[in-house]
């Protein structure tokens, strides 16, 4: 596979970094020497083969990861893929702290990377879990009786916006907070509103 070509357009955020600047370079050179094309998509470089999305370098405070689009189909051998949170379905991270373990890693990394490119080529997909399959919370449920007209609305919002309110409903630990979730979307759903619209 052909080296791929540094995008100097995306040079300038690559300088700015204070953190992770090294580890930044390191992975750029890693993913550029899969072939890959580099843009920058999500405020992130992104990496892609064919216009489809095969990886992304970003960073956080105690970490900085390559983050796979569809890492939940590789086959993560070596056990370094990470789930970020229990409700992303694709997505999978490899975590670095510091650049010699990066550096270490570099014939792995790659690996993994060849196997993502494999998978975008034979065109194999995420199967997602249909918004049915996630519980909608007591809270909410018990508002669908009090107002019928609740439930009707709700079920005319797309799936995606059903998921983001079923999550956004039932990520607090408390029943009070998520009550006092609903209460606050109840006219959003009945304008047929997005969580975030």
């Amino acid at each position: 596979m052909l080296k791929g070509e540094r995008n100097t357009k995306i040079d300038p955020y690559f300088n700015k970094l204070k953190n992770w600047k090294e580890e930044f370079e390191l992975l750029r050179e890693i993913v550029l020497d899969c072939g890959l094309t580099e843009e920058f998509k999500w405020m992130h470089p992104c990496y892609t083969y064919d216009n489809k999305n095969i990886v992304l370098i970003h960073g956080f405070k105690d970490y900085c990861a390559l983050l796979f689009h569809k890492g939940a189909l590789l086959k993560d051998p070596h056990g370094i893929l990470i789930q970020q949170t229990e409700n992303v379905q694709a997505a999978r991270q490899i975590r670095f702290t510091n650049v010699q373990t990066i550096d270490e890693m570099q014939l792995m990394i790659k690996a993994y990377i060849d196997e993502a490119v494999e998978v975008e080529k034979s065109g194999l997909e995420v199967e997602f879990k249909k918004h049915s399959e996630f519980t909608i919370p007591e809270e909410l449920a018990n508002k669908f009786v009090e107002i019928p007209d609740l439930k009707t609305a709700f079920e005319g919002l797309t799936p995606g916006r059903q998921r983001a309110y079923i999550m956004h409903f039932s990520s607090p630990k408390q029943s009070k907070t998520r009550e006092s979730r609903v209460e606050k979307y109840i006219p959003h759903i009945l304008d047929g509103k997005g969580l975030n619209d």
